[in-house]
């Protein structure tokens, strides 16, 4: 596999194609995953009219004046709902704040399971009504494809084809449109900030939406570092550190980053909305016995997706 590109699949392949296309798809992904980390998605399911319309309605909502939008942001929530103000999210390794803000919509449960009890309410806007009705739209149709990859991720593994279904199941899924905000003065700066600092991802896998500018680029295996950019009717799709933690680093969760423009275009705005699919808080992710051998002995200790998840708000101050 070349390490200068990232490769691309064709979901419909997997969800409505022959044998042999379900079992290139999956090995197409899979060997992706393990070379880069990272793919790009095609036919991924979500449709484009749905896309426009929760831009248009976050893209209104960052367009608000910074006190009117500050009355969605509860610092009591670790970011986890809400508005999430400029500069206040940092990389794991970096105290510089991020030069973006976000909202996070979660997971939404509809069938009575009792695990709604570990859930904060979602926060949603009296002044753009759209952010409810199209971005709950948007999260269920992300988190539908991700399903999919996921059974496609586990033929990879040798796991039985459901395997992370239920663990999924009202997993603590978050969607987070991003506002990559402009800036007027680049003299004004801090020092070492970025749009997105490099990091690696918490969940399983990330499903992002093309962005409404380039800046995403991704470190190879070879230290070099290429560029995120799929069309505009793709999307790409990323290992988080829950899925390369269970896999003992067969599935590779790799750094990535958010650069900023040119001097002369500091002031033009970035949107994304990545959807960051995460499981139920019980899932165990110790690492899968078939993923340790004598060439490979175990990575990490036995934890389980919900203390890991609070160890990482910690460490990029979401959380105290």
């Amino acid at each position: 596999m070349s390490l200068e590109a990232i490769p691309t699949v064709d979901l419909k392949d997997y969800r409505e194609g022959s044998p042999a296309q379900k079992a290139a798809f999956v090995k197409a992904l899979g060997d992706s995953f393990s070379g880069i980390g990272f793919a790009i998605v095609s036919n991924h399911g979500v449709p484009d009219t749905l896309i426009d319309q929760a831009y248009g309605a976050f893209q209104r909502f960052f367009a608000l004046p910074d006190e009117v939008k500050a009355q969605y942001e509860d610092p009591a929530l670790a970011g986890q709902r809400g508005y999430t103000s400029k500069g206040r999210e940092h990389a794991k390794n970096s105290n510089v704040g991020d030069l973006k803000e976000f909202f996070h919509i979660g997971q939404i449960v509809e069938d009575g399971d009792p695990i709604r009890q570990e859930y904060p309410d979602n926060i949603f806007v009296d002044e753009e009504p759209g952010i409810e009705e199209y971005g709950v739209k948007l999260y269920q149709a992300l988190e539908t494809s991700g399903k999919y990859l996921l059974r496609a991720i586990a033929e990879y593994l040798d796991l039985p084809v459901n395997y992370f279904d239920g663990k999924v199941h009202n997993g603590n899924s978050i969607l987070r449109p991003i506002h990559y905000y402009g800036i007027e003065n680049p003299d004004a700066v801090p020092e070492g900030a970025v749009r997105a600092a490099e990091h690696e991802d918490i969940n399983l896998i990330t499903l992002l939406i093309g962005a409404s500018a380039e800046g995403l680029q991704v470190k190879n295996a070879e230290g070099k570092w290429i560029a995120a950019n799929p069309q505009p009717n793709q999307i790409v799709i990323n290992v988080g550190d829950m899925l390369q933690r269970l896999t003992n680093n067969r599935l590779a969760s790799t750094t990535h980053r958010v650069v900023n423009p040119p001097r002369a275009r500091m002031h033009e705005p970035r949107y994304s909305m990545p959807f960051f699919l995460h499981p139920r808080s019980d899932m165990d992710l110790t690492c899968l016995a078939s993923c340790i051998d004598a060439q490979h002995p175990k990575l990490y200790s036995d934890m389980t997706a919900g203390e890991y998840l609070d160890e990482r708000l910690r460490e990029i101050g979401l959380k105290k």
